[in-house]
């Protein structure tokens, strides 16, 4: 099966997504984990205003197969998140790259952005 991939984001081992935009860096998870994880039915996102370091977890998405946590890619503040999602979180199955992300960061630091995995790296790991 083949999963999608944009050549616009960077990646965690841990499969979230992060896409650089007009400075800030919008997150979501990925094609595959959402695949992986089944029908998602609830997502815990952090409030606007909360300062994340990279790495560190950010929230939690739950699924009829799992719970699992969310990671930052990237230190900074959170500027927005998708409340969208409480409402529709069938939104990160139907489209993680799109109408499914998660939430908005004003990066610490967009060289951050550099450590996450190349697309082809990504697309190794998940192939």
């Amino acid at each position: 099966m083949t999963f999608d991939v944009p050549d616009d984001c960077g990646y965690l081992e841990t499969h979230e997504w992060a896409r650089e935009q007009d400075g800030l860096v919008r997150v979501g998870i990925t094609d595959f984990a959402q695949d992986e994880l089944g029908d998602v039915v609830f997502v815990e996102l952090p409030d606007e205003g909360d300062d994340l370091d990279a790495d560190a977890t950010f929230g939690v998405v739950e699924s009829i197969k799992a719970v699992s946590d969310l990671y930052s890619p990237v230190s900074g503040t959170v500027t927005a998140v998708n409340e969208e999602l409480f409402d529709r979180p069938e939104l990160v199955n139907e489209d993680p790259f799109g109408d499914g992300w998660m939430l908005e960061l004003d990066p610490a630091d967009l060289g951050e952005m550099e450590d996450l995995l190349s697309p082809e790296a990504y697309r190794e790991q998940t192939g």
